[in-house]
């Protein structure tokens, strides 16, 4: 690693969770805005998850549909799909770099899909 403006190198945590967060940004922009229906959440979540699993320090990700918020876009819309955004799904990231397991997330917060660190720690 190169050494930071600051003349430190990052730390093993601080590169597990910037690891975290590029899996993240390819998760939601990589998918966002692809159609989706109830009948076709399952398989995209599936894909989601095998696609970012593809990638270095990766040991799992798990996406949840909300079926409920999907379901009713849907309804409302004029279509029987709509497009996928983080008001339908959830995930959980697991990387382990550097000795380092990171747990990452993402879910609604106030109407925003917010992704947080959950977890730090090293491994045994």
């Amino acid at each position: 690693m190169s050494d930071t403006a600051d003349g430190a190198d990052p730390t093993d945590p601080q590169v597990a969770c910037f690891e975290a967060g590029i899996k993240f940004g390819s998760l939601y922009h990589q998918f966002a805005g692809t159609p989706v229906s109830p009948a076709s959440a399952p398989s995209l979540a599936a894909a989601m998850e095998e696609a970012i699993e593809n990638q270095p320090h990766c040991e799992s990700v798990t996406v949840d549909v909300r079926e409920d918020a999907l379901a009713e876009a849907v309804a409302e819309g004029p279509a029987e799909y709509t497009e996928l955004t983080g008001r339908f799904f959830e995930a959980e990231i697991h990387i382990a770099c550097e000795g380092v397991e990171v747990v990452a997330g993402m879910a609604m917060a106030d109407g925003y899909p917010l992704m947080e660190v959950r977890s730090v720690r090293k491994r045994a």
